[in-house]
C-alpha cells in the first residue's frame, strides 16, 4: 500500500477545516485535508437560506455554550470577524448586515466555500474527498490514515468533522469516537439551534401551523427577542431555536407574546374603550388565530368592561408569561448545531491540541463550544480553525 507523508492531516472539509487547511498551508505546511463526502463545505452552502450567515459583529465569549465559559474567549480574540470580513471584500464577495450583526453574502453561499478553497489552493492544499476513514492510528510520533488504498501519514491530526446534526449532509460521530481513542473526554451531544417540539396537551397550538410572531422568550434567566413560529409539531423561529439550545427536558420555556406592552395595559383599555372585545383587543397586537387560541385557552371572551380587574391582571400575567412545556426536540436532523462535544478541558485554549496526546488537534462543531444562531458558530470555526493552522507552524520541519 502506497504511503505518503504531510505536516499535517485535517479530517473534515467543512468551515473550520479549511479554515485551519489553509492557515497552515500558507505557512509552509504539507497538507492533506480529507472528507467523506465528495463534495467540501455543504453545511456552508445551506447556511442562511443559501447565502451563508458568516460571521456576526456581535461575536462576544458570552454569545457561546461551553462547559468551560472562558475556553473560547483566546481564539475568538486572536481572530475576528472583521478578519473573516477582509478575507470576503479582498475576494470581492458583496454584502449585508441584517438583524442583530448577521452578515451574509448578497449571492450565493458557493462564494464563501469557493473563498476557503482558494485559501487552500494558495496553501497547496492537497484535498482527499470522497473516501472515507478505513482506519486511523497513531505511534512513533505519526498518525496513519488509511483512505482510498492509501496510508497518509503525519506528526499532526485536526479533527474538524463536526457533530452529529443533519446526518443527510453526512455528519457522524467520527471526531468523538476518534477523541475517546485518544483518551479525550466527550460533553454529552445534544441538538441545539433545533425546532421544540409540544405534546398532546399542546395541540391547540400545534394547529397553528404558519403563524409567527415576535415574542420575548426565556428559560431560567436567558432571554431572547426574536420571532416565533408555530409548526405542525411544535415551536420553531429564530427565538425558539436560540433557546433550545440552553434548553432542558422536563422544564418550562416562558413566553412573553406582547413585549412592548406596559404592566396595567389591559385595565387602562378598559377605561377608556369599555365596549371594545378581548378578541378584538389581542387581535389588533397578535396574528388573529394566535389571539383566537390564546382566549380560547384562557377561556377568556366578552368585552373589556364586562371583566374584572383581577381577570385582566391575570390574562395580562399569562400573555406575558406563558409557559409551554415541550416534550422534546425534532432532534439532530434538524438541528443547525450540535452542542456537546468534545471536552475543553483536554484541549488548549490557545492551540487546540489536546494537552496529553501531542499533535493532535480538535476545532469547530466537534468541540463543545456552541455559539448562537446568527453567524456565531461560524465565527467560532474560522476562530479555531485559524488557532490551530497556526499552531501548526510550530511543528518541526520534516
Amino acid at each position: 500500500m502506497t504511503t505518503t507523508h504531510h505536516d499535517a492531516i485535517v479530517i473534515g472539509a467543512g468551515a473550520a477545516g479549511m479554515m485551519a487547511a489553509a492557515q497552515a498551508g500558507q505557512r509552509g505546511k504539507r497538507v492533506l485535508l480529507v472528507d467523506h463526502n465528495v463534495e467540501p463545505g455543504r453545511k456552508i452552502l445551506i447556511s442562511g437560506g443559501g447565502r451563508c450567515n458568516f460571521t456576526n459583529v456581535d461575536t462576544a465569549p458570552d454569545r457561546f455554550l461551553s462547559d468551560n465559559p472562558h475556553y473560547a474567549k483566546s481564539a475568538l480574540s486572536r481572530y475576528s470577524p472583521r478578519d473573516f470580513l477582509d478575507l470576503v471584500e479582498a475576494r470581492g464577495i458583496a454584502w449585508h448586515e441584517k438583524t442583530l450583526g448577521q452578515l451574509f453574502c448578497d449571492g450565493s453561499a458557493r462564494q464563501v466555500v469557493d473563498l476557503l478553497l482558494d485559501e487552500c489552493a494558495r496553501g497547496q492544499v492537497v484535498l482527499a474527498l470522497g473516501d472515507p476513514v478505513a482506519a486511523l492510528d497513531h505511534g512513533d510520533g505519526l498518525y496513519r490514515v488509511a483512505l482510498g488504498g492509501k496510508v497518509h501519514t503525519a506528526p499532526a491530526l485536526v479533527l474538524a468533522s463536526g457533530g452529529p446534526s443533519i446526518p443527510k449532509l453526512g455528519a457522524s460521530t467520527f471526531a468523538y469516537d476518534t477523541a475517546r481513542r485518544f483518551g479525550l473526554a466527550i460533553v454529552q451531544p445534544r441538538p441545539a439551534l433545533v425546532p421544540l417540539t409540544l405534546g398532546p396537551d399542546e395541540a391547540l397550538f400545534r394547529e397553528l401551523s404558519g403563524v409567527s410572531t415576535e415574542v420575548e422568550v426565556r428559560w431560567n434567566r436567558t432571554r431572547f427577542r426574536e420571532a416565533a413560529l408555530f409548526t405542525h409539531r411544535g415551536l420553531s423561529g429564530p427565538a425558539m431555536l436560540q433557546i433550545s439550545s440552553y434548553w432542558q427536558h422536563r422544564t418550562a420555556i416562558h413566553v412573553d407574546f406582547l413585549p412592548d406592552a406596559t404592566p396595567g395595559w389591559l385595565l387602562d383599555l378598559k377605561r377608556g374603550t369599555p365596549r371594545q372585545s378581548l378578541r378584538r383587543t389581542l387581535s389588533e397586537r397578535l396574528p388573529e388565530r394566535l389571539a383566537d387560541a390564546l382566549l380560547e385557552r384562557l377561556g377568556a371572551s366578552g368585552e373589556l368592561g364586562a371583566q374584572g380587574d383581577k381577570a385582566l391582571r391575570r390574562i395580562e400575567e399569562e400573555l406575558h408569561g406563558w409557559a409551554f412545556m415541550p416534550n422534546g426536540t425534532e432532534g439532530f436532523a434538524k438541528a443547525e448545531v450540535t452542542a456537546g462535544g468534545i471536552a475543553t478541558t483536554g484541549l488548549s485554549s490557545q492551540t487546540m491540541e489536546a494537552r496529553k496526546v501531542p499533535g493532535l488537534y480538535a476545532i469547530g462543531e466537534a468541540v463543545d463550544v456552541t455559539g448562537w444562531l446568527g453567524g456565531y458558530n461560524f465565527q467560532w470555526a474560522w476562530a479555531s480553525g485559524a488557532a490551530a493552522g497556526r499552531a501548526l507552524r510550530e511543528l518541526p520541519t520534516s
